[in-house]
């Protein structure tokens, strides 16, 4: 059994991306990165090692618990590795800009302080 396994072929087995090839890219492009410090393709992954990938569907963060080297299915793909991505925010904390109609040309004197005013300047 194998100690490591390369990053880009590690993170598209547990399926943080849809495939190598894409997953070499990101590696490529600093959007991977192992233990703090931005992973090239075929750096080698071992057990332990924490794992931050910038994916489609936000910032995630796994420590890996088990070397793969073939895609698996999601159920097996979820034990090789421990999720310490946070939670999302909750709706309500996030702030609501109101929407101007389209067309509507730029926004007012009054509109602008009333914007001001809710991003909290």
């Amino acid at each position: 059994m194998d100690t490591s396994a390369r990053a880009d072929v590690w993170v598209s087995s547990v399926r943080l991306y849809k495939n190598r090839s894409i997953a070499s890219k990101e590696c490529k492009a600093g959007h991977v990165r192992i233990n703090g410090s931005k992973a090239k393709p075929s750096q080698p992954v071992n057990v332990g090692d924490r794992i931050e990938a910038l994916t489609e569907g936000g910032p995630r963060i796994v420590v890996v618990t088990k070397i793969i080297h073939k895609r698996v299915g999601a159920p097996v793909a979820v034990q090789c590795y421990e999720d310490k991505t946070p939670p999302p925010p909750p709706k309500e904390e996030i702030a609501v800009m109101p929407r101007r109609d389209r067309g509507a040309g730029r926004p007012t004197k009054r509109d602008r302080r009333a914007m001001d005013r809710l991003r909290g300047r």
